[in-house]
Parts: structure tokens; C-alpha cells; sequence
């Protein structure tokens, strides 16, 4: 990700959960939902622990975050003592994932009876139900997690779970623009904060600024909703009507998008964000030859801009994947 897209810094340990959740990954492509859960056979080691803290910097998001990465660094121990005596729901979460394998599946169940409207929980309590054995069990919370609590980062890490053979998170709108220097230069909360800000009273590309914001740290709905707002209040701006086709994306039901966008690239194909994005929606579905017709057509009519550049960049990386 380049300065110029990283409206909001978002910090927990992304890539170590990454790394985490691969083996689920793994274990889940073996065939769709129908085989893995006539399999009974389970990850090895200890199943990870996803907490949705955002752009939260206060001392309670602080202590979490340490005490995920001593899990995630291997330190179960250390993790266990540092997640020992958390009241916050996701520190209880934590604490019942670092003392895995004893008591951690009970502990969830009677947080998600308790807590019946938080994803969190659910996501956490479908990986342990996978890292013991109970695939079908596991599928069945992460589709709950999706359901009671959508607009969060948890829903998006259960959707990828659910979707093992879609590349994870959902598609992000680029903007052709750049924040603010003065955003740029603060603290991610206080990014988050003056985004929000400007985006209650100002046009259209301050509504674009902040739904991509809310993209990054996984708060999918909330920026479908500015998108959305952004498209209305420019109706003649093809990257306006963009971003609200890309907010849309859904891995259930792609056709959301793709009916947005599918009727832009035939009235304004020369733009670079109609093709860019287009190109990007056909790599989540699987579409990698038509991704990568879209991606050369995005950089040769945005040769001298910054999505042309992207698109250059994502062919790159399309040829290093296929390479043998």
C-alpha cells in the first residue's frame, strides 16, 4: 500500500493474522463447504484470535494489541497472564482463546449466549470450532458473525473464511486524489475523526475520503453508505458512481457490483477508474483473464496517472503469480 492510500494506518498485526488464519484457509480449499465438512480432520497447533480494535488507541486497545502478539509471536504463557483479568468483551475473548485447548470452546459458547450480537465472538468461536474438528459448526458461526453484526471487521474476516478461494477482504476503492496533508500527518484516530468531519459537510470527495477510510479498517457498510452519498451528491462524476459500485461488492452476490459498473465501462470505458476497478471486481470472483484485459486497458488510458501506475503494479504481480 502507497502513502497515498493509506488514509488510515491501521494497526493490530495484520500480516501475523494473515499467517494465522492460512492454515484455516488451507484446510477449508480442500474441496467447498459440502467436502470440508464431511472431513473431520482439524488444523494443528492452536487456533488464532481476531479482534476488531480499529483505530482505538485508548489504554484498554493498547493492552489488547500486546497481549495478541505475544499470542501471535508464539508466547502463549505471557498471553494468557496479559489477557488474565480483561472485563472488556474482547479481552474475555482473548483470554479464552490463549487458554486454548482448555476450557477456550466452552468459554465462547457462554460469551456467544451472553453476547449474541457480537461478531467477534462469533469469529472467534467459529476458528476454535474448526481447530477442533466441528467444520460445519464453524461455517455456522462465521455465517452468524456476518449476520448480527455486518458493518465490522469481523464480518469481513469470517466472509474470507467462508470464501477461502476469494483473495480476502473485498475489493477497495482507490481514489485518483490524495488526502489531505494535513490528515495524512495525524494519528490514525484523529485521521478517522477529521475524515468524518469533513465528510458531514463537504461534497463528494470528502464522502469518497472517508468511505475509504471505513474500507480499511473493515467497516464495509458504513462505507457502501458514503459512497453511496458521494455518487449522489456528484451524479456527473464517473469516480463517484465507481465507488458506489465497488461499496457494493458482495462475495454472496457480486452482481451487486458488476450491475453498477458493467453499464459504466460501456459509457465511460476510457476512464482509468471504470477500468481499474473492473479489473479488480473480476479478480475476486475468479476471473483473471478478464481482470487482466481490464488492468491493461486501465494503464494505457491512465498511463501518466496514479490508478494507471496501480494497474501497472497489479500486472506485476498477476505475472509473478502465474510464473512457474
Amino acid at each position: 500500500m502507497g502513502p497515498r492510500t493509506r488514509v488510515v494506518l491501521v494497526t493490530g498485526g495484520a500480516a501475523a493474522l494473515a499467517a494465522a488464519l492460512a492454515v484455516g484457509f488451507a484446510l477449508l480449499q480442500s474441496g467447498g463447504e459440502r467436502s470440508a465438512e464431511a472431513t473431520p480432520a482439524r488444523p494443528a497447533g492452536a487456533p488464532p484470535l481476531v479482534l476488531d480494535l480499529g483505530v482505538r488507541d485508548d489504554p484498554e486497545a493498547r493492552a489488547l494489541r500486546r497481549a495478541s502478539a505475544l499470542l501471535a509471536g508464539g508466547r502463549r504463557a505471557e498471553a494468557r497472564r496479559a489477557f488474565a483479568g480483561r472485563r472488556s468483551l474482547q479481552g474475555r475473548v482473548g483470554a479464552a482463546v490463549a487458554s486454548w485447548p482448555r476450557g477456550t470452546l466452552a468459554h465462547l459458547g457462554r460469551l456467544a449466549r451472553a453476547e449474541p450480537r457480537s461478531g467477534v465472538v462469533r469469529l472467534n468461536l467459529g476458528l476454535v470450532l474448526l481447530w477442533s474438528g466441528r467444520r460445519a459448526d464453524a461455517m455456522a458461526a462465521w455465517r452468524a458473525a456476518r449476520r448480527v453484526e455486518p458493518d465490522s471487521l469481523a464480518a469481513v474476516r469470517a466472509d474470507d473464511l467462508l470464501h477461502p478461494r476469494s483473495p480476502p477482504g473485498l475489493p477497495a476503492f482507490l481514489p485518483s486524489f490524495f488526502p489531505p496533508r494535513q490528515v495524512i500527518s495525524l494519528p490514525p484516530p484523529q485521521q478517522l475523526a477529521a475524515l468524518e468531519r469533513a465528510a458531514s459537510t463537504g461534497g463528494a470527495r470528502a464522502k469518497l475520503l472517508y468511505g475509504v477510510a471505513l474500507q480499511r479498517i473493515g467497516r464495509p457498510r458504513s462505507a457502501e453508505r458514503q459512497f453511496t452519498a458521494a455518487a449522489a451528491a456528484a451524479p456527473g462524476s464517473v469516480e463517484a458512481q465507481v465507488a458506489a459500485a465497488v461499496g457494493r461488492f458482495d462475495k454472496d452476490r457480486p452482481e451487486r457490483a458488476f450491475s453498477r459498473l458493467g453499464p459504466l465501462a460501456r459509457r465511460a470505458g476510457g476512464n482509468p477508474s471504470v477500468r481499474f476497478h473492473l479489473g479488480l471486481l473480476l479478480l475476486w470472483i475468479g476471473e483473471g483473464g478478464k481482470a487482466r484485459r481490464q488492468l491493461v486497458a486501465a494503464r494505457a488510458v491512465g498511463r501518466r496517472s496514479a490508478l494507471g501506475r496501480e494497474a501497472a503494479r497489479y500486472l506485476r504481480e498477476l505475472d509473478r503469480a502465474s510464473a512457474p
